[in-house]
């Protein structure tokens, strides 16, 4: 399972054309969601230091 904000650009045929998925090219996609903020999590969120630290530079690369 693979959970990942996307972009979708184009759709032509059966085709989703997307930018900023976080998956192989070619892999089957299942299903697409909206994500509405409202059914996010809700107060605080706690997390382990190691994601931050890990992904710190992470999108510095994409711009």
């Amino acid at each position: 399972m693979g959970i990942s904000a996307e972009n979708a650009q184009r759709i032509e045929g059966l085709d989703l054309h997307v930018a900023e998925l976080d998956a192989v090219d070619g892999t089957p996609i299942y299903d697409l969601a909206p994500y509405f903020g409202a059914m996010g999590p809700q107060g605080d969120i706690r997390e382990p230091e190691m994601p931050g630290e890990m992904l710190k530079d992470y999108w510095a690369s994409k711009h």
